[in-house]
């Protein structure tokens, strides 16, 4: 018994642990690691269920560390799932947020990164707009008083400060454009900032957009406060 609750256990911490870099590497589709997690509850479940079976009914085969082992491998495998539906419910389906949502920062650059990208470089739409209104409130087109190249400057290093990938600066423009791929399953979801001079006053607004999936689970808000911040750190070194 005791190999059979370490053996599911450890099934089921691996159906949370490998779907992530299989579909990284291009070994299994999405769809099929999200069902890797399905079962991952299953097993976990299971072995928890097992291990419950044999404290009651073959007590002198179990042992503290077997124990522990196949404990924390099947709460992960339970857990991470669960809070990821949680998550999922708790953010809109979504997956384009933007700081201006009348006329949000468009990709240039990146456009051709996305030709075969599931979700399209257009902006999703005025629904879309509505729930991220519900939402995300506090994101809103950025007022500075520093120069656009300031502001040009700031948003590159930050990216570069952040892991991103710089995929284009046009200083002219007032475009500064990258993608932020996501270190589990690789998952790249593209970025753009937009700097626009209006006499004495400077106004960015930020884009992050996935390429794939219908929810973003908060990502791409998350994103844009993220470089926010380190934007505004830079200003004030």
């Amino acid at each position: 018994m005791k190999i059979l609750v370490s053996l599911v256990s450890l099934i089921a911490f691996l159906l949370v642990v490998l779907p992530g870099p299989l579909y990284k590497f291009g070994i299994v589709e999405l769809g099929t690691a999200f069902t890797g997690f399905r079962f991952a509850v299953y097993a976990g479940g299971a072995a928890l269920a097992l291990l419950l079976l044999q404290v009651i009914f073959m007590r002198k085969t179990v042992t503290f560390g077997s124990t522990a082992i196949a404990v924390v491998f099947s709460a992960i495998a339970i857990a991470m799932p669960l809070n990821m539906m949680s998550t999922a419910k708790s953010v809109p389906p979504i997956h384009d947020i933007s700081t201006d949502l009348v006329n949000p920062p468009k990709f240039v650059a990146i456009v051709p990164l996305r030709a075969d990208a599931p979700n399209p470089v257009a902006y999703a739409g005025e629904e879309t707009a509505n729930q991220q209104r519900k939402a995300y409130p506090e994101l809103a087109t950025l007022n500075f008083v520093q120069s656009k190249a300031d502001l040009i400057v700031a948003t590159e290093q930050a990216v570069e400060n952040l892991g991103w990938e710089l995929v284009n600066v046009d200083a002219s423009s007032g475009l500064v454009e990258a993608t932020d791929t996501t270190t589990w399953f690789g998952f790249k979801d593209d970025v753009v900032v937009r700097v626009n001079d209006e006499g004495s006053q400077r106004f960015v607004d930020i884009r992050s957009k996935s390429r794939v999936g219908r929810s973003d689970l908060g990502k791409n808000a998350q994103r844009i406060h993220t470089l926010i911040n380190e934007i505004n750190a830079e200003l004030t070194k």
